[in-house]
Formats: structure tokens, sequence, C-alpha cells
């Protein structure tokens, strides 16, 4: 179903049913002898869900491509390995440096409340759907799943007034804050993915940071979104990727946030790939973009 400016959706539909696709990518990640991530609480979320493909993906089925360099099964593994990774690393070392305030945006079913080494003190803010906030918050609590910072589940739209939403939430817009924004931009349009930098550099105190991917899309393929969707699908996944996307041009990350006074770092996923002993793919899919990766901004 392709997006509109007013659509919604919840876990198994539309674009929430990406955020179940990349649980079950951590669940599969995280089992086995030696397993490339720890987070228990993706498969019982996946399964909570219910979508057969996923399920079954979680059950040890193959996704049905294994001779695709980008989409098989251990192809999967690492890459959601280094983007898990690389987020836990941001907060981890956001906290570190003395930041005691955290927020997902379009948390979906991130369990880093849960499963991160939180310092005492911390407030992890959530902010999605109030379907998909209710859902995860009661699934977890159906499983006895405790978080180790102070979780406040902020349920709204992002297309709506979100800022003030937060602030009603207890959050402080004069402490430094970790946000991070995983796997969202492309879901926006390119005007949104600009007001979203414009509200959090709003709420931000000097020294607050933001993760997020770095995404060159004008260095893709006209087609990507796509080839993509047709390579997804010989997967299993019934998401169609293409009419998620939203097209039109749109300013990197980088460059918007360095025009809002950010200072930024860019892993490219290349880097990012090696520095967890990994390889990228050999695929003009791997990334997005050949200059894409992974971005790091901190406000001075």
């Amino acid at each position: 179903m392709t997006r509109t400016a007013d659509d919604s959706w919840d876990l198994a539909s539309s674009v929430g049913a990406t955020a179940t696709a990349v649980a079950a990518m951590r669940a599969i990640a995280s089992q086995g002898p030696d397993p490339l991530l720890d987070d228990p609480w993706a498969e019982p979320l996946v399964r909570a869900v219910g979508m057969d493909a996923f399920v079954k993906v979680v059950d040890g089925e193959s996704f049905g491509a294994d001779d695709d360099p980008l989409l098989g099964r251990r192809a999967i593994t690492e890459q959601i390995a280094v983007r898990t990774r690389f987020f836990d690393d941001f907060f981890t070392a956001a906290t570190a440096a003395g930041i005691r305030q955290a927020v997902i945006l379009a948390s979906g079913l991130d369990t880093r409340a849960y499963r991160l080494a939180w310092p005492d003190g911390t407030v992890v803010y959530e902010i999605d759907q109030p379907e998909v906030v209710a859902f995860k918050t009661q699934t977890l609590a159906d499983l006895g799943a405790e978080p180790a910072a102070r979780r406040s589940a902020v349920a709204i739209d992002l297309r709506n007034d979100w800022p003030a939403a937060l602030r009603e939430a207890g959050f402080d817009a004069g402490a430094p804050t970790a946000w991070a924004a995983e796997g969202l931009l492309v879901y926006l349009p390119p005007e949104a993915q600009d007001r979203l930098f414009d509200h959090i550099t709003e709420l931000s105190a000097p020294g607050s940071r933001i993760a997020t991917e770095h995404m060159d899309l004008a260095a893709m393929p006209d087609d990507w979104a796509q080839r993509l969707t047709e390579r997804t699908k010989r997967t299993g996944s019934e998401i169609d990727l293409a009419d998620l996307f939203f097209d039109g041009e749109r300013n990197t990350a980088a460059d918007y946030l360095a025009g809002l006074g950010w200072t930024n770092e860019i892993r490219p996923t290349a880097e990012a790939y090696a520095a967890n002993g990994f390889e990228l793919p050999d695929d003009d899919l791997a990334t997005f973009g050949g200059t894409s990766g992974y971005l790091t901004s901190t406000l001075k």
C-alpha cells in the first residue's frame, strides 16, 4: 500500500511491519552458540506480532535467498549486527560522557531500554504510534521484562506535535540528550526529515548527540527501491519497500545538521563492517549510496 500523508499502521502492516522485520533480524543474530547480538526480547516480540513470514525466520527456516550476497541468512545477521552495535555503542558512549537523557524516535520493537546497561538516573523516552507503543509495553510486561532505565513511552505520531508530548512526559530541553533515529529517515518525506531535525535542534542543549544513518541516495540506481523489493520478496517477505519509501530529492542528514550547528562524524559502511570483523557484501544495494554509512552528530 502506497504511503500517504495521513496513513496509519500497526506492527503487522505498512511501515510498522518493517519494525517487525528488523526485530526478526535481531532475533536470528541472537541465536546459536556464537550469537552476534544479545537481544533476548526480539524473538518473543516477533512471535507476539504473529506475522507468519517472520515467525518462520526465527524458527530457523531459510530466507529462501541463501545465494543472494545481500539477503542470505549470514549476510542478514552481519548487517543487523553492524547496525545494532553502532546504535548500542552510541548510547553507551553518550552515557559514559554524562548524558542521562535518551530519546529513541520511531522506537518500534527496539529493546534498548531493557537490555543496555544504563547508568542510574538515565531516562529513556520512546516515541512511536500509540498502538505500537501499547503493544510493545504490554507484551514485554507479560514476558516479565523490566526496563534497565526509567522508560517513558510517548505515544504519538511523529507527524503530530511530538515535541510538546515529549515535554509533557518530563523531557528536559535544558539537559544534553542522546537522540537515535534508526532506520527512520527513508520512510519520511524529504521535508519531514528536515522538520524532524529542526525540532531535535530546538530541543537540544549543548553537548547533545544524534545517531542516524547517513544516506547518499543520489548515488543509488534510480530503480534501487524496486530492485530491493523484488529481492526481499524472494526471501518470503510480504513488505513492498518501494511503496513505503518517499521519493524526491532530500538533504543528507549530515549536510542539514551541519547547517543547524551540529558537528558530524561519518563512519562509512565498509569501515563499520570492518570494525566488526565483517566484509561488506559485493553488491550495489549494500549501502544507501557510495558515501553512505552511519552518522554521529554533536551540538557544541
